[in-house]
């Protein structure tokens, strides 16, 4: 399976007979998304910078449930956008995303710790995608804590400051020295193999934005 970072929240998985796209955004973000086909689009939550349906055509998933598309499981787990129950910014949307025996796990914008419940839905997770640049979402020490909890094979760091992102959000940096990985150099694209290894430490990897 290989993921490419679309920017911001958007993330393309390529697997050997399906591709999958989270949370497409609009131009007006900033950077310009070009014209995407998927067999699987998931939506986290229904904010413009995460839904702008327009950019992508394929199967949409936007809630939770439990979903098969050309052999890409999905599982959507409700969650919050906040700290209060969704009382300040609504709910969001946790997905997992199996391709070739390859889970994935999309925070979308996750804005608290998780619970036992949500932990034991989780599972095992080969890459994490977590946001990290705060806002109305996890901050890098939130991120790091949701990491510690998931323990994934592999983490990647999404949703925060990028020059090209009108958005006020923190850039990268301390999420990398919150996980002790602050000599991480960015790569183009992730390749990755399913395993039934040990999982050994948290690998911190972080993408280049692929616009």
């Amino acid at each position: 399976m290989d993921l490419t970072w679309l920017g911001h929240a958007c993330f393309r998985l390529r697997g050997k007979s399906a591709v999958a796209v989270t949370d497409p955004y609009p131009p007006s973000l900033g950077p310009k998304l070009s014209r995407l086909e998927a067999d699987v689009v998931t939506v986290s939550h229904p904010h413009p910078n995460h839904s702008h349906l327009q950019t992508v055509k394929g199967h949409i998933l936007d809630g939770p449930g439990e979903y098969e598309v050309k052999g890409v499981t999905v599982n959507g787990l409700a969650t919050f956008h906040d700290t209060s129950g969704g009382d300040q910014h609504g709910r969001n949307t946790i997905f997992l995303i199996d391709v070739d025996d390859v889970r994935v796990c999309h925070l979308g914008d996750l804005g608290h710790r998780l619970d036992d419940a949500a932990l034991e839905q989780i599972g095992t997770v080969d890459v994490l995608l977590v946001p990290v640049g705060g806002g109305n979402s996890l901050d890098a020490t939130g991120a790091a804590e949701v990491v510690r909890q998931i323990e994934p094979r592999m983490v990647v760091p999404m949703h925060y400051a990028l020059p090209a992102v009108k958005k006020q959000l923190e850039g990268v940096d301390r999420f990398l020295k919150e996980m002790g990985a602050t000599e991480t150099e960015p790569i183009q694209r992730l390749s990755v193999q399913a395993t039934t290894g040990e999982t050994e430490a948290t690998r911190v990897v972080v993408l280049e934005a692929r616009v």
